[in-house]
């Protein structure tokens, strides 16, 4: 039996209690860089201070962390995420919109191109690439993409799940290339991270957890730049914690903000193309 396996006094196997283990083995990666944090963290609040936005791109269950960064309770305007759904509709697994395709689009070059041509995005913006691989061609070529117009690139992947995958990238190239600050969400080679008697493959990922605990936690050193600078947001925030009142305040100032914000991404759309 796996030494890594919780088992009970009598030897029962526990692998729920063992994947909670293994989800403190997350938190404690995650702390460990606490510093590549904080340099996201700088590099985000700028880009916000600068009236521009921070970039997030998740293909597959990516889109999870991406959607996580904004718009939830205790987040604020500055994020745009990307979200394709024929990459993370997958809810209908197979038939029409099935997982099928979206893993084949997953890996069409220039995809990501074609993406970016519906925004107007510039080098005073800056991205966040989440891949739990690190190796399929949308995530990657998306990170080269921003690079190409001058941006900054955070990356979140499974660092040990990245080295041990083939890329299926045109050029073997994986998203660890194409960022300037990469984050490790700490999972194990394939992600699942649970043993089970009797059972050959490992279940239970947990790259979602990583990847949330990442991005929460930048989340928080940039408000608190953000406040620091005299530019606290606009926090969206439940009703049961600041009054009825209060929280549709925010709701609505945020919503507006960022409305303002992603107006900018289409005001000089195709302009360049024109000269």
């Amino acid at each position: 039996m796996d030494s890594n396996v919780s088992t009970s006094q009598n030897g029962e196997m526990k692998p729920a209690r063992d994947y909670l283990e293994k989800c403190k083995g997350l938190i404690e990666a995650v702390s460990l860089q606490e510093g590549l944090i904080g340099q996201a963290a700088e590099l985000f609040s700028r880009t916000i201070l600068a009236g521009r936005l921070v970039h997030i791109f998740g293909s597959g269950h990516s889109r999870i962390p991406a959607e996580e960064m904004w718009p939830r309770y205790g987040s604020f305007p500055g994020f745009h995420p990307i979200v394709e759904l024929s990459l993370t509709y997958h809810n209908q697994v197979v038939g029409a919109n099935g997982q099928r395709q979206a893993m084949y689009l997953e890996n069409v070059s220039g995809l990501a191109e074609k993406i970016l041509r519906n925004f107007d995005i510039t080098s005073e913006d800056c991205a966040l690439v989440i891949s739990c691989s690190g190796c399929n061609t949308v995530p990657i070529e998306m990170a080269e993409e921003f690079q190409s117009r001058g941006l900054k690139v955070v990356a979140i992947a499974g660092c040990r799940h990245m080295e041990a995958t083939e890329s299926k990238h045109p050029e073997g190239r994986k998203l660890s290339d194409f960022s300037d600050l990469l984050l490790d969400t700490g999972v194990p080679p394939g992600d699942s991270m649970v043993s089970v008697e009797g059972l050959k493959e490992p279940v239970s990922p947990g790259s979602s957890i990583g990847s949330i605990l990442l991005v929460n936690a930048i989340k928080a050193e940039v408000a608190l730049r953000l406040t620091a600078a005299g530019a606290p947001p606009s926090v969206l925030a439940a009703a049961c914690v600041v009054g009825k009142e209060r929280a549709a305040e925010l709701f609505d100032s945020a919503y507006d903000e960022h409305a303002h914000r992603v107006a900018r991404l289409y005001k000089d759309l195709g302009a360049a193309n024109k000269k």
